[in-house]
């Protein structure tokens, strides 16, 4: 069945935009219909709103009674329309599962980076087929739950051959893929931490970096230090991958301090952060990206999202979707953690969860839907944003645009 040139979704009831400043369409203000003083900046809802799809991209966007024509018309009957979710923070490419280690968490024991080797282990024994099949499970799952551009890490392999494997696995499916051969020192190295950055800077590098954009390190107690993250980072510069950091998440520490030094897309967790990390995140183009289902999962305390939104930071929200320390894929429960654990509001994180995490990629044509935007959509079963967080755990999800093509649900 050929699919129709332009489609036009008429009788939305909330229309989610995310415009840029003065990026409204004709007919309606770039930022009409958000009616909160403490809105982000950028964040835009229009009311019994219409949305024109023409081929892969946004076409039009405004009132509906000013919609114009197209070749097939999609009631939503007052439903919300968002921007798809932009997960920019994500570990799909492993074996094995670790809930015997979530149930001691829950019975008292602290989370330490070391749990991550038994992912090692069994990802290191794992077949091709059957990483990839995980990783397409994983994939499929959270695009139904509204996810049309997530990244996909490494970091799970730790010899030359596995991180090179996982980043070939994670490149079939996003071109977000980050290369984390820096996420702790296997076990192999023993205490020679310098031998195995020397691994993660040369030959480990050399295998990895045509399969990726990005280069990550865990700078972390327990991982490595600020002198290892900043010779990582710099080595995979060298090779074209642009960085970002794993920051402040078991404590307060060095990580948000090399992120912007690096000049790095993205700080990610920032559970732990000083006045001075605060600062320095902005008066600099790096996000702040929050995962809150770490710290539900790991039983740490929930990073205040209000110092750094009062500051003018930029935040994004990510699942961090990993088997250890945050197996959700879920970026609605997310949502739902940011609004209830750290004070953030509701646009402020349906924000962070689609142009947020999109700025964390350096993505401009997803995570919104001004006009010329890719057509990444998400319909939800009920009349507002505000549902995500109302309405915790229920699959409000109703129907997924990705490039202009409906490809889950049904309107």
């Amino acid at each position: 069945m050929t699919q129709a040139k332009s489609t036009l979704i008429t009788r939305i009831g909330e229309l989610v935009t995310n415009a840029p400043e003065g990026g409204g369409s004709a007919g309606y203000p770039g930022r009409g219909g958000c009616h909160r003083d403490s809105r982000p900046a950028g964040f835009a809802a229009i009311p019994d709103a219409a949305l024109v799809i023409d081929g892969v991209t946004v076409a039009w966007t405004g009132l509906a009674s000013q919609a114009p024509a197209a070749d097939a018309v999609i009631d939503a009957g007052g439903r919300a329309v968002l921007p798809g979710f932009v997960d920019s923070h994500a570990h799909l490419v492993f074996a094995g599962e670790r809930g015997a280690e979530f149930a001691a968490r829950m019975a008292g024991m602290p989370y330490q980076a070391g749990g991550i080797l038994t992912t090692v282990a069994a990802t290191r024994a794992a077949t091709d087929a059957t990483l990839r099949a995980g990783l397409r499970r994983l994939a499929d799952e959270m695009l139904r739950q509204g996810t049309t551009t997530f990244e996909c890490k490494s970091g799970y392999g730790l010899t030359v051959a596995d991180e090179a494997r996982l980043v070939t696995l994670a490149a079939e499916l996003t071109p977000e893929v980050t290369y984390l051969g820096a996420h702790v020192v296997p076990p192999e190295f023993g205490g020679d931490a310098d031998g195995y950055v020397a691994l993660v800077c040369g030959a480990m590098l050399d295998a990895c970096a045509p399969h990726a954009r990005w280069v990550d390190v865990f700078c972390e107690r327990g991982a490595f230090g600020a002198g290892e993250a900043r010779a990582v980072l710099a080595a995979g510069r060298s090779r074209g991958l642009r960085p970002r950091v794993h920051a402040n998440q078991l404590g307060r520490g060095p990580g948000v301090q090399v992120a912007v030094e690096a000049g790095a897309a993205s700080a990610d967790h920032c559970t732990f952060l000083t006045a001075a990390d605060v600062d320095a995140l902005a008066s600099s183009g790096t996000v702040a990206t929050l995962l809150p289902g770490a710290e539900f999962g790991t039983r740490q305390r929930y990073p205040d999202a209000r110092p750094l939104l009062n500051a003018g930071v930029t935040v994004a929200l990510a699942t961090d979707c990993n088997p250890g320390s945050s197996f959700t894929s879920s970026m609605a429960f997310c949502v739902a953690l940011a609004v209830r654990e750290m004070r953030m509001t509701t646009e402020e994180a349906v924000w962070a969860a689609t142009a947020g995490g999109a700025r964390a990629l350096l993505r401009t044509d997803v995570g919104h839907l001004a006009p010329g935007a890719r057509a990444d959509l998400i319909m939800l079963d009920a009349p507002s944003h505000a549902y995500l967080a109302y309405r915790p755990g229920v699959p409000l999800v109703r129907a997924i645009w990705r490039s202009g093509r409906l490809v889950a649900g049904a309107p």
